[in-house]
């Protein structure tokens, strides 16, 4: 995936965030590739370090979206994660 120069360093850790999830998408999925999907550790790594800001001091503007973008991201593995646990016990590919 070929994205333009990011203008910030939210924008950076996000088009990387994004490229992760699109990259696991494109490689083509099964029920037990969703399920087994972890994030990379930079990007554990970033959300932790967000969150324990969030806790004791302010995010900027950027910081707050770029949390939220990650958020968002988890929320859709959580439901394909669900569905793909589904899936596996109706006994469907």
């Amino acid at each position: 995936m070929n994205m333009a120069a990011p203008a910030s360093i939210y924008e950076a850790a996000m088009a990387v965030a994004y490229e992760e999830f699109v990259d696991f998408i494109a490689g083509g999925t099964t029920p037990e590739t969703v399920i087994a999907f972890r994030p990379s550790d930079a990007a554990k790594t970033r959300v932790a370090e967000l969150i324990g800001r969030e806790k004791s001091d302010s995010l900027s503007p950027d910081e707050t979206a770029e949390l939220q973008h990650y958020l968002h991201i988890e929320h859709l593995m959580r439901l394909a994660k669900a569905r793909a646990r589904q899936r596996l016990g109706q006994g469907m590919p």
